[in-house]
């Protein structure tokens, strides 16, 4: 995972970029490989969940995200996990600059 987080005028911004295949139903299909592609990702600030989303087959290969939120967080870490269809798991953090 590729993790950009920078804070400024009390708003946190993070962009990430998860590396996975993304493997919809059709796709799946016509390769004669398993389905599997992101269904849940969840970022935190310590123990402050910030954000998660439930997502679907419909993200692109390696999809890129992007949110914010609010709170003086410069010099922490958000820690980014996502979870895909097969149930693997990646975390992922980076300090806010």
């Amino acid at each position: 995972m590729r993790i950009k987080a920078k804070f400024k005028k009390g708003v946190t911004t993070v962009k990430v970029m998860a590396k996975h295949a993304m493997l919809s139903y059709q796709e799946a299909e016509k390769k004669k490989v398993p389905v599997n592609f992101i269904t849940h990702v969840v970022a935190k600030v310590g123990d402050e969940l910030v954000y998660e989303v439930t997502t679907s087959q419909f993200l692109s290969k390696n999809p890129y995200l992007k949110f914010a939120f609010k709170g003086e967080n410069k010099g922490k870490e958000v820690s980014i996990t996502w979870t895909d269809l097969s149930g693997k798991t990646k975390t992922d953090s980076k300090k806010i600059k």
